[in-house]
């Protein structure tokens, strides 16, 4: 089966995780990925001493963004350098970068720039806070410009008892921003192909998360302040997470509530609550909530999660218990849907990669390999713009190289 990109070259020159995530994502999809990289490499590659993780586990912050992709090394700081991301350019479909616009204009890589060796190019930015305004040729990492700027962080520190905004797990926005990034290309080769018509695209880590937030955002102007309920005083006790007898928890999303009450009580084998005057329908609910909690959490204190499990099996609302990330590796629908797929490392050694959110024609997207090394596919790229052994050899002797 082919896959969907096959056939697309992109030139991607980025670092980090944000818009590297959008390189591997069409990688992914069948797109060849060229990521090019300075003679000392991704900064990326050198997180990995940063985590607490096995002598032989894989380097997450570079696989995952930078699976299966070709890797070429070039001094952009040099003329030659720059003629070499050209020559590249003039054979590619798209143009990736999270440069700043200041940095962009400094190693002639802006539109201009590579629009004139190839008109039809898509040229893509992805960037901290925008590529307009006074902070566009600021820098910035998702835990600035998405978490802490979107008013995420604010929402989280509310149900803190302290008022302490939590830590942001690692790269959370950037990859929510790479996979907008991914499905913008999409949608620019596909308006390249009915229209003939090229597209520069602008994604910025600040406007998706302000995306994830936008009712709270929306909403805003109008009210004195959004409180976020706690688990005590919710709109609906059946919208809402119970603890275990083993200190585990469940989430419930009934956002039906008259619809699954019934059940549910059956379910908790206490039938007697269907017709308890405090809890009987929605409405009485909401106006008795605390007791409604404190009912159900007495409830659901009196079994273990495995308990719970057998018990709620067959129950037809919506629910789910709170599991790690270990756990996520043993989900009844991770293995059957392909989300963790086996990878064979450079060294070796086999992990496992979270597979891009898309599948097409009931087949898993598998990546192609892993993260490249550095400077690995230099040669053979250069060999497929159209330069021999003798133009790459002065190149090389020129510095442009890694």
């Amino acid at each position: 089966m082919s896959k969907p990109l096959e056939g697309v070259r992109v030139l991607e020159v980025a670092a980090w995780t944000f818009v590297p995530a959008a390189g591997a994502i069409l990688a992914d999809l069948g797109a060849e990925v060229i990521k090019v990289e300075p003679p000392t490499g991704d900064p990326q590659r050198g997180l990995k001493n940063m985590l607490n993780l096995s002598a032989d586990g894989p380097n997450p912050f570079n696989e995952i963004p930078n699976r299966g992709k070709k890797s070429i090394t070039i001094d952009l700081s040099k003329p030659a350098g720059r003629e070499v991301l050209l020559k590249i350019a003039a054979v590619s479909d798209v143009f990736l970068t999270s440069n700043l616009p200041a940095i962009r204009q400094k190693m002639h890589t802006d539109i201009d720039d590579i629009r004139a060796v190839n008109p039809n190019i898509i040229y893509v930015c992805g960037s901290g806070w925008g590529v307009e305004g006074p902070m566009k040729n600021t820098g910035g990492y998702d835990l600035a410009c998405a978490w802490a700027s979107s008013g995420f962080a604010a929402r989280m520190a509310q149900s803190s008892p302290t008022g302490t905004p939590p830590p942001q797990p690692p790269a959370f926005y950037d990859l929510q921003g790479g996979n907008t990034i991914a499905g913008a290309i999409a949608m620019a080769l596909f308006k390249r192909e009915r229209t003939g018509e090229t597209s520069v695209v602008d994604v910025s880590l600040l406007n998706v998360a302000m995306w994830s937030m936008a009712p709270d955002i929306v909403s805003a102007p109008y009210v004195a302040g959004i409180t976020l309920p706690d688990r005590q005083h919710p709109g609906n006790p059946v919208t809402n997470w119970y603890r275990t007898k083993d200190q585990r928890w469940i989430y419930f999303v009934l956002l039906q509530a008259d619809r699954f009450w019934g059940e549910l009580c059956d379910v908790m084998q206490r039938p007697d609550l269907k017709s308890d005057p405090k809890f009987e329908n929605a409405t009485v609910r909401f106006q008795h909530k605390e007791e409604c909690v404190a009912v159900l959490d007495a409830i659901f204190a009196e079994h273990t999660l495995e308990e719970w499990k057998t018990r709620l099996a067959n129950f037809t609302g919506v629910w789910a218990p709170v599991i790690d990330v270990k756990e996520v590796h043993d989900h009844v629908q991770v293995g059957p849907n392909g989300y963790l797929p086996m990878i064979t490392g450079n060294d070796g050694n086999e992990f496992r990669l979270v597979a891009a959110p898309y599948r097409f024609d009931n087949h898993d997207t598998t990546p192609a390999g892993p993260a490249p090394e550095l400077g690995q596919d230099t040669e053979m790229i250069l060999m497929d713009a159209g330069l021999d052994w003798d133009q790459i050899s002065a190149y090389r002797d020129a510095g442009a190289l890694g």
